[in-house]
């Protein structure tokens, strides 16, 4: 039987709801069930129930006798006793009781560290209520003022709740619950303050300050003025959270006194060199120190505070490019992936302006030379970058440090700090101990840590095992060898397998694969390397060596057989995953023949996109040792499935040097792929010819395979860089050639993009009913098959061709549909092209101030979008509103930008389109012998690619009667 008072007063048995009768009998059950398991008497329900009529005595064995036949062959029974009636239950089967007592093990659970667990007794606590405490009772008629209502407890319970899954990250959780909350009692400050912390972590800053005007105007009903608390998180919101990617503080940090004054003083100094740089030799606690100071200047930088490792000298890894280092502190400062630009400086442009009028403080871990760092080095005053490496430090950049071993009572007080007070020693074994780890942090951290585990061990049987390592004593690795010693066969080869890892960091279950067991066994594994700091944990289930160990640990070649284990395990499971986050790219996607029994299946695209996202940086180096460990196979295979997330991403320049990394493999079927996504990337870099070059290399492979889906998608990439250079008719047959191959191999989303580029190029010849046409069949095709990127852009181009027939009312939703597509689909650069057309239509109908205020919203939107055909649309309607509103030095100043980027480009149909408006301004201006030169490319180029517009140019010109005229 289940009572629920939480709510309506409800009885279930069997999940069958239980009749309790009418409302008298229900107010003898609810004081029954309020003293449950505890004899009632007659007189009491009398007076309970009916205070003013206690001749109704008589009618409660009537009641009991109807409820005890209600709750026939279910396990409540209601007993006779001599002192009363007694309703017989489990106490855990009442929902008030069940809250309470699930409330209870979640505090225990906190006590005992174990948040997780907190959280899920909570919420199953919180789950229990319907609506208000017996809100379908009359509580005078059970108790009155005798009944306590659970609802403060159920406030505070629902709070604690939303605290906690702030803490562990749940913010979208705690968010959502919040919210209903609020609604529910808006002047619970507690309950704004909650709201308000999540929707800042959830980066909804508006909203945020939305809610404290809400909780302020509910608080002023009650003539309260809003908390400090309250008052600080708005504040907060309107400034922006800081962003923080520091480690936690490394534990038992010791000295190094003078050196953390020296980096203060840096710090609140006015000097230029807004950096200081930390040098010395691996595991002298370089990290440790930069990690420890930045912790202590934190206060110094309340705008964020970041790190990033740069592998300068991590064994087996590659130092991180400046580009990628640039897109990790762009991503971890708040900028989407899709707005990050494709190269160096534009990166660099970003980063700089992101940091200008902040106080922001950057770790730079591990550089490689004083040229990685210098473009990362904020040039904004009020910022401060605390740099790490072997190398010292150039002085036009910064104050250095450079760390020597601990001087000696240091290095004792850190041991015995990692130790404890019981593991004590003699001073002199002490002494000997930290001087056999040449009075080094990382060493004397990994001494300890064994001395902890083995708790029977005496100090002297540790400075035997380490005095038998004899020459590993001379750098200070007595330690580490020592504990690698006490490691277990399969516990030294996972310590060896690491020190191989072409990765910065790896999963449990990637690290699973590497090693070749199972995961928890894996898992038992690395919590044993964990457990004595051979191997740290930088988040759950997630793992890395520190460079000074992994050197030790690479001092034999790695097994191949491993590391074939773990390419195959990202080749499989990025198989899977780019299968489930692109769907329609299935068809696109190279057949992987490799098997691994630990690879990840994923069925939403939201986890398969973030595990990509998570493991990049694993991948492209799993890339690289591919490729210079004789694996072809995997390095081709990895390069292209990655692809479709640089793409998304518009990171092109880094999407061509993975490529470029994969593209010595001499099998046909990797040749094809490679040198078609190598294709599309220098083309979407607007580099036309060099893209035309591999996509024509490409084709003869596809053709031998017989492959005709490969043959369609290098067509369309062919055509699309033919039209940008000028040749339309021959770029017309390309597509319809591909249109015929998408259609042999029943490719819907191809025959659809093959229409809609014919549909493009029809009406750049003024063939707008075809044009329609095509652009309607795509639109209908990929509204078929579900394909909302393809979509949008495909309305956008329907909206185009409608404005040239003046059906400006059927244009104008079709780019507000692709902006509503683009929106919810992340992808910055088609809401881009959505607005820029969406202005253009408003330009037509002549409502200037509406055109403009679109063109800024895209302008926004397009900011770190890298794509040369986006920037020539762009600057073509800035244009064309510029000058239909009568700004012709704007006009001119924005079509000669176009024919700027449209010469870098090579594209002659945005050179052909800069020479017109240039020309049209220079002569609005009065600048007619200027513009002469302009007139006449226009009509070449126009007539070169077979346009209408060349004949328009020519009749523009016979009309005209000063320099400008046609000759």
């Amino acid at each position: 039987m289940d009572f629920r008072m939480l709510g309506p007063l409800e009885a279930w048995h069997d999940n069958t709801p239980v009749s309790l009768g009418d409302q008298q009998q229900r107010f003898i059950l609810v004081v029954l069930l309020l003293h449950a398991n505890k004899p009632v008497s007659p007189e009491r329900l009398t007076e309970t129930v009916w205070p003013e009529n206690p001749d109704r005595r008589s009618l409660v064995r009537s009641y009991i006798k109807r409820l005890r036949t209600a709750f026939e062959g279910t396990d409540a029974t209601i007993e006779t006793t001599a002192t009363g009636y007694v309703l017989r239950v489990d106490e855990d089967q009442i929902d008030v009781v069940r809250f309470d007592r699930l409330r209870e093990q979640a505090a225990r659970a906190l006590q005992d560290n174990d948040q997780r667990g907190a959280i899920e007794l909570l919420r199953a606590a919180v789950a229990l209520r319907r609506g208000r405490f017996l809100e379908d009772i009359d509580i005078d008629r059970v108790g009155g003022t005798e009944v306590i209502p659970p609802d403060e407890s159920y406030y505070d319970a629902l709070g604690d709740l939303a605290e906690l899954e702030l803490d562990s990250g749940h913010h979208r959780s705690a968010r959502d619950r919040m919210r209903r909350a609020v609604r529910t009692v808006p002047e619970n400050q507690k309950y704004a303050e909650l709201l308000m912390r999540a929707l800042i972590a959830c980066r909804d800053r508006v909203g945020a300050i939305r809610v404290f005007v809400s909780a302020t105007e509910a608080l002023a009903e009650l003539g309260i003025e809003p908390g400090t608390v309250l008052r600080n998180l708005a504040e907060r919101a309107r400034r922006g959270d800081p962003v923080s990617s520091l480690p936690s503080r490394p534990g038992g940090f010791t000295g190094r006194s003078g050196e953390l004054d020296t980096i203060e003083s840096a710090a609140a100094g006015s000097d230029e060199r807004r950096a200081v740089w930390i040098s010395g030799a691996p595991g002298v606690g370089k990290t440790g120190l930069a990690v420890e100071a930045a912790h202590r200047l934190r206060h110094r930088f309340p705008d964020g505070q970041l790190m990033v490792r740069l592998n300068g000298f991590t064994p087996n890894v590659a130092p991180m490019s400046i580009s990628d280092a640039l897109t990790q502190l762009l991503t971890e400062l708040g900028v989407p992936a899709e707005q990050i630009p494709d190269t160096v400086g534009r990166k660099s442009t970003l980063y700089q302006s992101h940091l200008y009028g902040t106080k922001t403080l950057l770790v730079l871990d591990n550089a490689v030379s004083p040229e990685q760092i210098r473009p990362l080095l904020p040039e904004a005053r009020d910022c401060f970058a605390v740099v790490t490496s072997r190398r010292m430090g150039e002085p036009d950049i910064s104050e250095h440090v450079r760390l020597g071993p601990l001087p000696a009572s240091d290095a004792t007080a850190l041991f015995q700090r990692l130790t404890g007070p019981l593991r004590g020693g003699r001073p002199a074994d002490i002494a000997g101990l930290v001087k056999r780890c040449g009075y080094l942090p990382m060493p004397i951290t990994v001494a300890a840590a064994t001395l902890r585990r083995h708790d029977r061990w005496s100090l002297e049987h540790l400075l035997t095992l380490m005095d038998e390592d004899g020459p590993w004593r001379l750098d200070g690795a007595a330690a580490v060898h020592a504990s690698y010693r006490l490691l277990d066969e399969r516990q030294q080869e996972v310590f060896r397998l690491f020190g191989h890892l072409p990765g910065p960091h790896v999963d449990l279950v990637a690290a699973a694969a590497l090693v070749g067991h199972d995961v928890s066994e894996t898992r038992k594994l690395l919590d044993d390397l964990h457990e004595v700091c051979l191997l740290e944990e930088i988040a759950p289930d997630r793992y890395q060596m520190l460079d000074s160990i992994k050197e030790f640990a690479a001092f034999e070649p790695a097994p191949e057989h491993a590391l074939a284990r773990l390419l195959d395990f990202y080749l499989v499971t990025l198989a899977n995953a780019a299968g489930t986050a692109y769907p329609f790219d299935r068809a696109a996607q190279p057949s992987v023949d490799r098997e691994s029994p630990l690879s990840l299946r994923f069925t939403e695209a939201g986890a398969a996109q973030a595990w990509i996202t998570a493991e990049l940086d694993n991948v492209v180096a799993a890339i690289q040792h591919a490729a210079t460990n004789a694996l072809p196979g995997h390095a081709w295979q990895l390069a292209v499935l990655i692809w479709r997330h640089f793409n998304t991403a518009n990171r092109f320049e880094d999407w061509i040097a993975t490529l470029e990394l994969a593209k010595e493999t001499t099998d046909s079927y990797g040749q094809a792929h490679v040198l078609l996504r190598l294709a599309i990337a220098h083309d979407r870099r607007g580099l036309h010819a060099k893209a035309l070059e591999l996509a024509r290399q490409a084709l003869p492979h596809w053709t031998g395979l017989g492959d005709v889906h490969g043959e369609a998608a290098t067509l369309c990439t062919i055509a699309i860089c033919t039209m940008k250079l000028g040749s339309h008719t021959e770029a017309m047959r390309q597509f319809e050639a591909a249109l015929e191959k998408y259609e042999q191999c029943g490719d819907l989303r191809g025959q659809a993009h093959a229409l809609s580029q014919l549909g493009y190029l029809s009406e750049q010849h003024h063939q707008y009913e075809a044009a329609l046409h095509r652009q309607e069949e795509s639109v209908r095709i990929l509204r078929e098959i579900g394909h909302l990127r393809g979509l949008a852009h495909s309305l956008d181009n329907l909206g185009a061709i409608q404005q040239h027939l003046g059906m400006l009312d059927e244009a104008i939703p079709n780019h507000v549909e692709a902006h509503e597509l683009a929106v919810r689909l992340d992808d910055s650069c088609v809401a881009a092209y959505a607005l820029t057309n969406l202005a253009d239509a408003y330009r037509l109908r002549g409502r200037y101030t509406e055109a403009v205020h679109h063109l800024k919203q895209a302008s926004d939107a397009a900011a770190g979008v890298d794509d040369a055909d986006l920037k020539a649309r762009m600057f073509r309607v800035r244009a064309a509103t510029a000058g239909d509103a009568g700004d012709r030095v704007a006009a001119l100043r924005l079509y000669e930008s176009l024919l700027g980027l449209a010469t870098d480009t090579g594209n002659r149909t945005h050179r052909a389109y800069g020479e017109i408006g240039v020309a049209q301004s220079m002569h609005a201006l009065g600048r007619h012998s200027d513009a002469v030169v302009h007139w006449d490319a226009a009509s070449e180029v126009f007539a070169e690619l077979g346009q209408p517009e060349a004949e328009e140019v020519r009749d523009e010109r016979a009309a005209l009667t000063c320099a400008c005229g046609q000759r």
